[in-house]
């Protein structure tokens, strides 16, 4: 598929669960072009969330945000979300990592809930949608029953497929997409390169192919589709762009010139004006 044929899947009041973690491997291109499209209404799901949720804050794609935190990690708060946050432009669910972490294992086993610690003793649980069960042993302790988060979509990038749908995430750590992916009616992914299934050596590479392709439903070739976000071990985050980015949250006429340069263009002009492939691959690995 290409990027504009997997947006055109979508709907809008629909839920869409984004992989990555903050400033790796987040899936851009279709955030990009979700955030250039006409849908609206939409409840993000984004247990990581870093510039994803940023840009689709601040073009108003979002009704509903259910995450566990929002960062460009050396830039600890997004701008736009905090900014939209601030004003209250969309519902929230803020949850803990552990308790996404089990609501994604939940949907993916076909599960009503998951017990769990997690939360216990905080705040968070006092939020509506959460309920306690007691333990049916002898023990008798409650728990937080931690109810299945599934996305009505998965969207998440990875680093190489076939045109069946078995992609490899060569990244050290995949986060939760596995699980996002199993836990979602439906998954698209953007790959790096598309390339033959014998190229793949799967023999060989078979820990870094995440879920089977009967569940992946369209991959699309998106190089450099993470950007400004880490696609490592392909390139490293861009962080003097993530600058630009929250820069840009100063004021409406640096948002519209953002915009202008990096949003409402296509992914080859997008590409173009953030420097090249050249200028992208030899990006520096960050320090944290």
């Amino acid at each position: 598929m290409t990027v504009d044929e997997i947006i055109a899947e979508l709907r809008d009041g629909m839920s869409i669960g984004l992989g990555g973690w903050a400033t790796r491997r987040k899936p851009m291109a279709l955030v990009r072009a979700i955030a250039r499209s006409s849908l609206k209404d939409l409840t993000v799901i984004a247990g990581y969330g870093g510039p994803d949720v940023g840009l689709l804050a601040a073009t108003g794609k979002i009704r509903k945000l259910i995450f566990s935190f929002v960062t460009l990690d050396h830039i600890p708060l997004d701008p736009h979300y905090r900014a939209a946050r601030e004003k209250g432009a969309f519902q929230v669910w803020e949850v803990d990592e552990g308790m996404f972490h089990w609501g994604l294992r939940a949907a993916a086993m076909k599960l009503p809930f998951l017990p769990t610690r997690v939360g216990i003793g905080t705040d968070v649980i006092n939020q509506p949608g959460f309920k306690m069960i007691t333990s049916p042993y002898q023990d008798e302790e409650e728990l937080v029953a931690m109810p299945p988060i599934t996305p009505d979509v998965a969207l998440i990038h990875a680093h190489r497929s076939d045109d069946r749908g078995n992609i490899l995430n060569l990244s050290v750590d995949p986060i939760f997409d596995e699980l996002l992916v199993r836990a979602s009616e439906r998954s698209y992914v953007t790959v790096e390169k598309i390339v033959s299934t014998a190229a793949l050596d799967m023999k060989t590479n078979s820990r870094f192919n995440l879920v089977e392709r009967a569940l992946i439903s369209g991959v699309a070739e998106a190089p450099f589709g993470a950007h400004p976000t880490s696609g490592s071990p392909d390139y490293e985050i861009d962080l003097d762009h993530l600058r630009l980015y929250s820069k840009s949250a100063s004021s409406a006429e640096q948002w519209d010139d953002y915009r202008s340069n990096f949003i409402n263009v296509d992914e080859a002009s997008y590409l173009s004006a953030v420097g090249g492939p050249s200028k992208v691959s030899s990006l520096p690995k960050p320090i944290y």
